[in-house]
């Protein structure tokens, strides 16, 4: 649908805003693949199919790779589900194909089935500290945490421990409802260097996708995560 025709003054306000104002925002701009990497992952979050399969080849235009956009995709199952990223994967995988890309990409896991427990409570440890490093062991949830989230996706090649928190930080903001894991994960951001100015840059860039209640409400999470750090 061409909302230029059909729709010209919302055409006109939306593009200006999404395309031009947010992004060109004095002090609020990312750079290129992390803005790409967090529209993406933002719209998984807020379930935009439509609007993914928009931006998904203006992030390959900009120099998004396809291995960081699929690794995004298998991220987000851990915290979105497999019912609400699998139309996405298969979504990618035609864009992807139509582009001439050959799937299956290289493959980019660094466990096995043996150790994938142990470098996810390692991932763990490296994010939030010491203090997760027992963690899997409170319950057979937290031990999948360790070992399926962070041991099966986390050490994975393709992004880099940064990046998926950040993409992380945008699933949970634009699924909206997840504010303690939300704020949990802002603090994690900040140990691994996305400190506070970064994640709002983040929210401001995304806010457009998800709309200004969530974005808001990711604020004030950044900002919890922020006092926190302060009185420790």
């Amino acid at each position: 649908m061409n909302y230029r025709e059909t729709d010209p003054e919302f055409a006109e306000r939306f593009e200006h805003f999404a395309f031009d104002e947010v992004v060109n925002e004095e002090g609020q701009g990312l750079d290129e693949t992390t803005r790409h990497l967090a529209v993406i992952a933002t719209l998984l979050g807020c379930q935009g199919i439509d609007e993914f399969k928009e931006e998904l080849p203006r992030a390959l235009d900009a120099g998004l790779s396809p291995v960081m956009v699929k690794e995004v995709i298998y991220q987000a199952v851990d915290y979105l589900g497999i019912g609400r990223v699998r139309p996405f994967l298969d979504a990618a995988n035609e864009i992807l194909t139509a582009r001439g890309v050959k799937l299956p990409l290289e493959g980019q896991s660094t466990t096995t089935m043996e150790n994938r427990l142990e470098r996810g409570a390692q991932a763990q440890v490296e994010i939030f500290g010491d203090g997760m490093r027992d963690a899997w062991k409170q319950s057979h949830i937290n031990r999948w945490l360790a070992a399926n989230c962070f041991g099966d996706y986390y050490t994975r090649t393709g992004l880099d421990l940064a990046q998926r928190e950040m993409i992380t930080f945008c699933f949970l903001a634009a699924q909206g409802g997840c504010e303690p894991q939300l704020t949990s994960h802002a603090g994690g951001n900040m140990n691994l260097g996305n400190d506070r100015e970064f994640l709002i840059r983040v929210v401001s860039q995304c806010l457009p996708y998800i709309g200004y209640p969530r974005s808001l409400n990711a604020i004030a999470c950044v900002n919890r995560a922020a006092e926190a750090r302060e009185k420790n």
